[in-house]
C-alpha cells in the first residue's frame, strides 16, 4: 500500500495563493470565452454572414433562394417556425385610433368582437370604444322603435300611423374602456331607460359611468333576439272559468286588454297580472282600442263605451248606432271613430261624450278601418272602401274595384291596401282614388294585413301568409304557415308571428322568409297574438278553456348577466291542466351556445376591479262566419 506523502505545511498555515497567469504582451491577443468553447462559430460560416449584410436586396434573395433548395422538409420547417412569428405584427399598435376604428367599421360580427378583446389589451381599448359598438348597432339594426301600442283584434289589423324606428340617443363613453356594470333594457315603446338587473352590491367607488352606451344596447338587443330564437319565460294563465272566444287583444306598454264575446273586457299588466275587469256591456265585446290610459269598447249591445284602465270606471256611454259596433280607432286623445253593421261611421268627442259626425255613405256593414291623420278609411260588405276627412266628415273618395266584402284594410298615408273575400289584396292611391295594383296569389279569404314602411304582409284564410313589396307589387315570400285559417298576423323589421285556427304559433324571418320557431305547444285554436319587442301575448284554447300565455324575453338579471357574461334563457312552455287555475313561470335554464359564444371569451366582457373591459292590431273573419263555436 503506498505511503502518503508528508505534508510540508503545518495545519494552521494559510494555503499559498494560485500564482496569476501571466500579463499578456503587445504581440497576444486577450483571451476570449469564444476561442475555449467547443461551439465557438467556424471562422467560414463567421465570413458568410458578414459578406450576406454587405449585399443588395436581390443578392440576398438569391442567396437565400440557393439555401431553401438545399434544405430538406425538416430543416424547412425548423425555418417556417423560425420566421413565422417574426413576420407578424399587430396593426393595432401602429395605426392610430382613427385608422383602428376604421377597420372595426367592417367587422359585423358581434362574436368576432368578443374573441378580438381577449388579444391584447390594445385590441381590448379599441374593441371596447363606444363608436365600434355604435357601428355594429347600425348594421344589425339595433333601433329603439317608437310605436305606442301595438294590438290585434278582429275588428281591424292595421296601426293607425306609419312606424318609423329612429335611432336613439346614447351618450359616448368618457373612456372607451369604462362601461356599465350592470345591464340597462332599451325600452323601445319608450324614451326612458329602465334597469333591469335590480340592484347590485356595493362596490369599491368608482368615477360615474354613463347611463347606457352602444355597447350596452348592443349586448340587451342581441340577447333579446336570441331569446326569440331559442328561449324566453313563458306565463299561462286560465282568465276565464268558462269557454270564451278572445274577439280583441291588445298589448300597450301599460296594459294587456281582453275583450271577450261574453261581454266582459279584462285589463292585466305587462307581466300577465289580473288587474280588474270591465263589466258594463250587456252582450259580446267585439271591437276596442286603447290609448295610454283610455280604452274605447264597443260589442253587440250597440253601445260605444269609454273607460279609465287605470281605475276601472266607465267615463262615457256612447249611443248613436242601431247595430253591432264592428270597428274602432283613435285619431287622438279625445277623438274616437266607430264603424257599424248600420252602414255609418261615427265620430266621437271623447271629453265631452257627444257625437261629433256621422259618416254616411256605405251601404252594407262597416267591417274595418284605418286612421292617418285627418284621415280613415273605412272597408265595408258593400265592396267598397271610402276615405273620410275626420274633421269635415266629407267622403273624398270612393275605392272601387272588389267583388266582394272588404274584410282587412291597411293605409300609411301614401297606400291604402284593402283585403277581399275575393282572394285579392289591392292597393290604392288614396288621393286620386285609382287602384295601383292587384296581388293575387291567396285562395280564400284575406282577412289579415299590416303594412309598414315598403312591405306588406297578407294571411288569409287558406292557411298562407304572404310577403310583398310594396315598390314593385312583387310577392317576397310565399309561406305555408298553418294548416287552417290565419287568425292572427303582426310583423316588425326581423320577424312575422302568425297564428292560426290550427292552433300553432310561429315565428318568421322576415328577410329570408324561414320559420325560426314555434312558440309554445300547439292548442285547440289560436285566438289572438299581439307581440312587441321583447314580449309576445298569446290567446289561445286548450282543454276548452281560455288561456293566456305571455312570454317575456328580456334577458333575465341572474349572476351572469351582473358579471357580464351574454347568456340567454331556454324554456319550453307546457299545457296548462284543466283544473289549474294559474301557473308560475316556467323553468328557466342559462344556455350559453345559443349565441355561439365561448365561455372564456364571455369573461372578456365582465366587468372588472382592477380593469374594467370595456309592432299591430289583426282582423279576423266576421262573427257571422261562426261554425262549433270556433272562428274559421
Amino acid at each position: 500500500m503506498p505511503q502518503a506523502l508528508p505534508n510540508p505545511l503545518l495545519p494552521s498555515a494559510p494555503a499559498s495563493p494560485p500564482t496569476p497567469a501571466p500579463s499578456p504582451t503587445p504581440h497576444q491577443s486577450s483571451p476570449t470565452w469564444q476561442e475555449g468553447d467547443e461551439d465557438a462559430e467556424d471562422p467560414i460560416l463567421r465570413n458568410a454572414r458578414f459578406m450576406f449584410g454587405s449585399l443588395d436586396m436581390a443578392s440576398k434573395e438569391s442567396w437565400l433562394t440557393s439555401l431553401v433548395d438545399m434544405c430538406d422538409n425538416q430543416t424547412l420547417g425548423f425555418l417556417h417556425r423560425l420566421v413565422g412569428p417574426r413576420l407578424k405584427k399587430d396593426p393595432f399598435k401602429v395605426l392610430p385610433d382613427e385608422l383602428c376604428l376604421r377597420v372595426l367599421e367592417y367587422v359585423d360580427d358581434p362574436k368576432t368582437f368578443v374573441r378580438a378583446s381577449s388579444v391584447s389589451k390594445r385590441w381590448r381599448e379599441l374593441v371596447s370604444d363606444d363608436q365600434a359598438w355604435k357601428t355594429l348597432c347600425e348594421k344589425h339594426e339595433y333601433r329603439r322603435m317608437s310605436t305606442e301600442s301595438i294590438g290585434s283584434s278582429f275588428t281591424n289589423n292595421t296601426p293607425t300611423s306609419t312606424t318609423h324606428p329612429q335611432w336613439g340617443t346614447f351618450p359616448r363613453s368618457v373612456s372607451p374602456s369604462r362601461v356599465m356594470d350592470s345591464m340597462t333594457s332599451i325600452d323601445e315603446n319608450s324614451d326612458n331607460i329602465r334597469h333591469l338587473s335590480g340592484a347590485l352590491p356595493p362596490r369599491k367607488a368608482k368615477r360615474p359611468r354613463p347611463k347606457s352606451t352602444h355597447r350596452s344596447h348592443f349586448k340587451h338587443r342581441y340577447m333579446v333576439e336570441s331569446a326569440w330564437r331559442k328561449g324566453g319565460r313563458m306565463k299561462a294563465k286560465h282568465i276565464t272559468p268558462d269557454q270564451g272566444v278572445v274577439t280583441s287583444l291588445h298589448l300597450t306598454k301599460k296594459y294587456i286588454i281582453v275583450a271577450l264575446d261574453n261581454a266582459k273586457i279584462h285589463v292585466f299588466d305587462t307581466q300577465g297580472e289580473h288587474l280588474r275587469t270591465l263589466q258594463g256591456h250587456m252582450m259580446g265585446v267585439w271591437a276596442m282600442v286603447p290609448w295610454e290610459d283610455t280604452l274605447v269598447s264597443g260589442g253587440c249591445d250597440r253601445d260605444v263605451r269609454v273607460w279609465n284602465m287605470a281605475t276601472g270606471a266607465s267615463v262615457h256611454t256612447l249611443r248613436g248606432h242601431t247595430s253591432t259596433v264592428r270597428c274602432l280607432k283613435m285619431a287622438n286623445s279625445r277623438t274616437a271613430i266607430s264603424g257599424s253593421r248600420d252602414t255609418t261611421l261615427r265620430v266621437w268627442d271623447l271629453v265631452s261624450g257627444t257625437c261629433a259626425n256621422v259618416l254616411i255613405g256605405h251601404q252594407a256593414s262597416v267591417r274595418c278601418l284605418a286612421i292617418h291623420d285627418d284621415m280613415v278609411v273605412s272597408g265595408s260588405y258593400d265592396t267598397t272602401a271610402k276615405i273620410w276627412s275626420i274633421t269635415s266628415g266629407q267622403c273624398l273618395r270612393t275605392l272601387q274595384g272588389h267583388f266582394s266584402q272588404i274584410y282587412a284594410i291597411a293605409f300609411d298615408g301614401l297606400k291604402v291596401a284593402t283585403g277581399s273575400l275575393d282572394t285579392s289584396v289591392r292597393i290604392w292611391n288614396p288621393y286620386d282614388g285609382n287602384c295601383l295594383a292587384i296581388l293575387q296569389g291567396h285562395t280564400s279569404l284575406v282577412g289579415q294585413l299590416q303594412m309598414r314602411n315598403s312591405t306588406l304582409v297578407t294571411g288569409g284564410s287558406d292557411g298562407s301568409v304572404r310577403v310583398w313589396s310594396l315598390n314593385t307589387y312583387a310577392p317576397i315570400h310565399r309561406l305555408a304557415a298553418h294548416d287552417n285559417s290565419v287568425t292572427s298576423l303582426q310583423f316588425d323589421d326581423l320577424r312575422i308571428v302568425s297564428g292560426g285556427s290550427d292552433g300553432r304559433v310561429k315565428i318568421w324571418d322576415l328577410e329570408t322568409g324561414t320559420l325560426i320557431r314555434e312558440l309554445s305547444q300547439p292548442a285547440e285554436a289560436v285566438w289572438r297574438v299581439a307581440f312587441e319587442s321583447e314580449r309576445c301575448v298569446v290567446m289561445a284554447s286548450r282543454t276548452t278553456r281560455t288561456i293566456m300565455e305571455v312570454w317575456d324575453f328580456t334577458p333575465p338579471a341572474d349572476e351572469d348577466e351582473r358579471s357580464g357574461r351574454w347568456t340567454s334563457a331556454t324554456t319550453a312552455g307546457r299545457i296548462i291542466p284543466p283544473n289549474e287555475v294559474l301557473t308560475g313561470t316556467t323553468n328557466v335554464a342559462a344556455d350559453q351556445t345559443v349565441l355561439g359564444f365561448d365561455e372564456d371569451n364571455m369573461d372578456d366582457l365582465a366587468p372588472k376591479e382592477s380593469e374594467d373591459m370595456m309592432d299591430v292590431e289583426v282582423e279576423d273573419e266576421d262573427d257571422d262566419i261562426v261554425c262549433d263555436e270556433q272562428v274559421i
